[in-house]
């Protein structure tokens, strides 16, 4: 018996990384799985990868049309959410002076503006109960060097599950925030712009520098928390921040 059997779960953010290693797990633990994604090849290889009945559907987060053609399929295909894993993001690099209107709308309009929509327009199909999951970033509890537009928006998320725990209280839904410490997804690694090997690889080794494990954390090690914020298992917690971080924010 599966730990999430007869669920419908939706994740977006889900053609590579944390999204995908989530979906796989989902699927594993008995839920009928909804994905998105931005790349519509690399949406179809994580669907075929996730297998057990696994439905994609391209689309991009900060794009409102998009999600109502998701919601549309997923109304139409399984006609509720028991559980939403609001988990497309991203950022870039850039210092204070460095930081261009186009970084912030783009990082705002996916991180903050993507998120609150995709959370607002699953309300109709989430059932009371729910579990709503909220990718957060240790970027937003610890001073990032050349990442506050993207420590920025990963501060409101916390903050929107603070308020939407209240919002949703009538219906009994949970919105916990899952926080990632640095973790070994194509995301992270994309962060470093440099070409060569050597600086890639001082890239990786400073980041794990940062984290008491001495090591990167994999996307399956962020699925398991994943998980359970989605099960029953995790029925008395709301509202929360769950780190997967190896310490990394912890100190």
């Amino acid at each position: 018996m599966g730990r999430l059997d007869n669920k419908i779960a939706v994740i977006t953010g889900a053609n590579s990384g944390i999204g995908l290693a989530s979906a796989k797990r989902f699927a594993q633990e008995g839920a009928r799985v909804f994905m998105t994604g931005r790349r519509q090849r690399e949406l179809d290889a994580a669907v075929a990868e996730v297998g057990n009945g696994a439905r994609g559907v391209r689309g991009d987060i900060a794009n409102l049309g998009d999600l109502d053609r998701l919601y549309d399929v997923v109304r139409n295909e399984a006609g509720r959410i028991d559980v939403l894993f609001a988990n497309a993001g991203g950022g870039r690099f850039a210092s204070l002076s460095e930081i261009t209107e186009e970084d912030y709308d783009s990082t705002f309009a996916t991180n903050v503006k993507g998120t609150l929509f995709t959370v607002q327009k699953a309300l109709p199909l989430l059932v009371d109960g729910a579990s709503v999951i909220l990718t957060g970033s240790t970027a937003a509890s610890t001073g990032s060097p050349a990442f506050s537009v993207y420590g920025a928006s990963k501060a409101a998320i916390r903050s929107f599950a603070r308020g939407w725990i209240l919002d949703l209280a009538p219906r009994r839904i949970r919105v916990n925030v899952l926080v990632p410490g640095p973790t070994s997804t194509p995301g992270l690694h994309g962060l470093s712009l440099s070409p060569t090997a050597e600086a890639k690889q001082a890239f990786v080794t400073a980041m794990e520098a940062q984290v008491p494990l001495g090591r990167m954390g994999t996307p399956d090690e962020t699925a398991a928390a994943a998980l359970f914020l989605a099960s029953d298992e995790s029925s008395f917690v709301n509202g929360s921040e769950l780190f997967a971080d190896g310490g990394q924010a912890q100190i």
